[in-house]
Formats: structure tokens, sequence, C-alpha cells
């Protein structure tokens, strides 16, 4: 009797083993597509809409613009993967990554890639509108080719140009409602732009010695963190800066001014924060250069959801 039991039990096992082998490989490819990253790009794209309708897109065209734009950001994320498998198999924060172990080829990974891409684009082409979907293509051309290609390991600028490709779903959230750009979603590129590095460096200032492991001349990597704190506080200026001018080039309300103001000072202190402790004791400066990082995420959204709110708050 035993021994039936065992056979009957075989199968069921190895239904459930190939159930849970076909959730891993899901849950891989999915993981190739870094999705809490698409997630800030999603809190620009969906601000810049609402500034651009001065109120509520239509639904439809707001699920098209972030589904594409979802999908665009998942393959460049994916094709980045294959393209740096080598130095995401030697950094402890990057070796667990599905193709560093071996959970899916490379090959496997770009055909993935290829699909979102072409996808994308037809969401776009299809429910959006030309310029959204060329402007779409052009970030994912900019993160894959000149960033993850020709930037990453050539340069300690490689974040500063690079990010351009994180900036540019501030455009296509405009020009998915309006059909054209202006100087507002030229601001909230802006924003990003500065807002890159004193949100990427301090990342970089943590796990410095997996950089030069790697190889990649991160910018905390071949400079003193005195120097990264110096150039992260420029940066922060831009930033803060640009969210001010923003607020009289797109006719925003008291609201949006006074988050701007707020969120402004408090990043400002803590970008000195960071570049007093530096020029104090570098090699401590990493473990505060994380709260910068972190905090950088709180900031960008707080300022985006200002935007919105004015708008639909304050009309």
């Amino acid at each position: 009797m035993p021994a039936v039991e065992s056979r009957r039990a075989t199968p069921r096992r190895s239904h459930l083993d190939a159930s849970r082998s076909w959730r891993r490989t899901v849950g891989a490819y999915v993981s190739l597509m870094k999705l809490r990253v698409v997630e800030l790009l999603l809190v620009t794209t969906l601000p810049a809409m609402v500034l651009a309708e001065r109120g509520l897109p239509a639904p439809g065209l707001v699920v098209a613009t972030l589904l594409g734009g979802t999908l665009a950001a998942g393959s460049a994320h994916a094709f980045n993967q294959v393209l740096e498998r080598d130095i995401d198999a030697v950094m402890r924060r990057t070796r667990r990554r599905a193709i560093t172990t071996a959970v899916i080829s490379p090959r496997a990974a770009a055909v993935f890639a290829v699909v979102l891409l072409v996808v994308s684009v037809a969401v776009m082409l299809a429910f959006v509108n030309p310029l959204a979907a060329a402007l779409t293509v052009a970030a994912n051309a900019f993160y894959v080719v000149v960033y993850t290609v020709l930037l990453k390991r050539r340069t300690s600028q490689n974040i500063v140009w690079g990010g351009v490709a994180g900036c540019l779903p501030t455009m296509i959230g405009w020009a998915a409602v309006t059909g054209s750009l202006a100087w507002p979603p030229v601001l909230l590129f802006l924003v990003v732009f500065f807002w890159t590095p004193p949100h990427y460096w301090p990342l970089a200032m943590r796990f410095r010695d997996d950089y030069a492991r790697a190889g990649v001349p991160m910018l905390p990597v071949v400079a003193s963190a005195r120097a990264v704190a110096g150039q992260i506080l420029v940066y922060s200026w831009a930033m803060v800066a640009t969210t001010l001018a923003l607020w009289w080039v797109a006719d925003l309300g008291w609201l949006y001014g006074a988050l701007a103001i707020l969120a402004g000072t408090w990043f400002l202190a803590e970008a000195h924060g960071l570049h007093a402790r530096a020029r104090r004791d570098e090699t401590g400066a990493g473990v505060m250069a994380m709260r910068l990082f972190h905090g950088s995420i709180t900031y960008l959204t707080a300022v985006f959801l200002a935007v919105a709110l004015d708008v639909l708050l304050l009309g």
C-alpha cells in the first residue's frame, strides 16, 4: 500500500516542481525589467501629463503611455544586463541577477528585450502619437548605446550624460498629451538631469569597491569622497534652482512653490551635510551617502507630486 501511495504522489510532485520552475522563470524575466527603477520613471511621466493637460488626461491615454514607457524601460534594463553581465558577475550588488546566475541565457534575455521594445513602440504608435513613440525609442537607445556601450566603462561622467535616458519620460508624458514639446517639459527634463548625479553618486560612494573591482570608472572610484561630495553639492543647487524656475515657467501656484522650497531646503541640507562629513572623514562618508541616496527618491517623488497636486487642486 505505501508503494502505491508513493507512485500516486510522484506525478503530483512533478507537477508542483514544474509549476515552481515556471514561476521562477517568469520571475527571472520580470527581474530583468527592474520594475522598481521603472516606478520612478512613471512618477515623472504622469505629472508631466497632468501639467500638459492642466487636469487629468484621458484614462486610456495614461494607461497606454505608462504601459509603453514601462515596456521600453524594461527593455533597456534587460539589454543593459546582457551587455554588462561580465561586470555584474564580479559585483556583490549584482552577482545574483538572472543572467549572471544562468537562470536566463544572454540570448534569451536579448530576445526578450527586443520583444519588449517592439511592443512598446507598437503601443505608443497605436494609442499615443508618433512623437511620444520616437522619444520612447530615443530613451531606450540612449540608455543602451550611449550609456551602457559608449560611456559607462570609459568616463567618470558616465552617469551624468547617460542619465539623459531617465530624463526623457518627462518629455514623453508631455508629448503624449500635446503631440509637441514646450519649455515646461524641458525644465522637468532638467530637474531629473540635475537630480541624477546626487541620486546615483552616493550609491556609487557606498559601493565604490564593487565598481573598482569591476573596472567601472564611476566618479567615486577615480576621485576622493570630498571631490565627489563637492560635485553632488553643485548638481543639488542646480536641481533646486531648476525646480524654482519651473514654478514660474509652468505658471504653477503656491502649493507647488511651497513644497518645492521645503523639499529643496531639506535636500540641500542633506547634500551640505554629506559634503561636511566627507571633508572631515572620507572613509565614513559612504554610510551618510546612502541616506542621501534614499532621500533623493523621496525628494523627486515629492517635487513631481507637487506639480500634479498644484494643477489638480488649484487649477
